[in-house]
């Protein structure tokens, strides 16, 4: 996120800056290369050397701009210094006697969310809110197909030797379904809505982690519902269906309180919760994963009919003046 809005605000595109974009590369590549042994071992080290590799080259970025934006020198050395403190925070809890916990872990979470905010306080960076939206645009569709592929090859997987039942096929083309829903629902915006609309830095900045989040659960729960719809998986139908439906909810949460919630007026307010109420329901009335996602899937697309029908382009919803 905060490459992003930088190079919103920065992107010379000189050599140096495109030296210290390589340097922030291999910094998340020695992330990747971590991810087994957090899970195998516990061990977060490969994951804290990466991350303090991408966070000091931003760093760098921050400390050229303190040199050549006097009007923002402040925030830049807020951001170059808050971003070392918390770095220093990560290395010393993991490098040292201090056993990092989960409540160090949160805390650590939490200064780094929190140093955008102290360094904007005393100047704003100027970013550019079309860039804005076409970044986070290209990471929603990347982590979408993602999700697609991880779940139709756990799929693929499932039924190599065996024959399709019905239950089977409404979990695939109800998967299908979804994931296709929310891309339309994401992407249903022209560039001048945008515009129109503005975009709110940190609300549309920290709210997608929730929408990346929500995406890649959704992805994971359905390649899981595969085992369930087989029977290799401990977990009820009915629990697994709240685990899909409870992560559609917080992806379309997410994207209603971005366009719609603060815009909609009367009976237009009451369609999205309504809408949530039915899709925490379905898990209860159906029995069946298959049925569960299916349901879902329908539900959701009915909603987007509903949204773009009569919600998309209300006459009484005020105009908001751009950055």
């Amino acid at each position: 996120m905060n490459f992003s809005w930088f190079a919103s605000a920065y992107d010379n595109d000189d050599t140096l800056y495109r030296c210290l974009t390589f340097v922030q590369m291999a910094g998340s590549l020695v992330m990747a290369a971590g991810i087994p042994a957090v899970f195998q071992q516990h061990n977060f080290d490969m994951i804290i050397i990466g991350y303090v590799i991408m966070r000091l080259a931003l760093v760098t970025q921050w400390i050229r701009v303190a040199k050549h934006d006097p009007l923002r020198k402040v925030t830049a050395y807020r951001y170059a210094i808050g971003i070392v403190l918390v770095q220093l925070g990560w290395l010393i809890t993991n490098f040292s006697s201090i056993h990092l916990s989960p409540l160090l872990f949160l805390v650590l979470v939490i200064c780094e969310l929190a140093v955008p905010f102290y360094a904007e306080k005393h100047a704003i960076t100027p970013w550019h809110p079309h860039h804005i939206v076409e970044c986070y645009g290209l990471l929603t569709i990347i982590v979408l197909g993602e999700s697609i592929i991880g779940c139709f090859a756990a799929t693929q997987d499932a039924f190599s030797n065996q024959v399709l039942n019905l239950e089977e096929i409404f979990l695939i083309v109800g998967g299908l379904l979804m994931m296709f829903a929310m891309w339309w629902v994401y992407f249903d915006r022209s560039h001048h809505h945008h515009q129109r609309r503005g975009v709110q830095p940190f609300l549309w900045g920290y709210g997608h982690f929730l929408i990346f989040i929500s995406i890649a659960v959704l992805g994971a729960a359905l390649a899981a519902a595969v085992d369930v719809s087989t029977k290799h998986a401990e977990i009820s139908a009915q629990m697994m269906g709240l685990i899909i439906a409870a992560s559609l909810v917080v992806y379309s949460t997410c994207v209603w309180l971005f366009y719609e919630a603060f815009y909609l007026k009367g009976w237009r307010r009451w369609i999205y919760p309504i809408t949530v109420f039915i899709l925490l329901c379905l898990p209860f009335i159906f029995n069946q994963i298959g049925h569960i996602v299916f349901a879902t899937a329908i539900v959701y697309i009915l909603r987007l009919m509903l949204s773009k029908a009569f919600l998309m382009n209300c006459d009484d919803e005020p105009s908001i003046a751009t950055h």
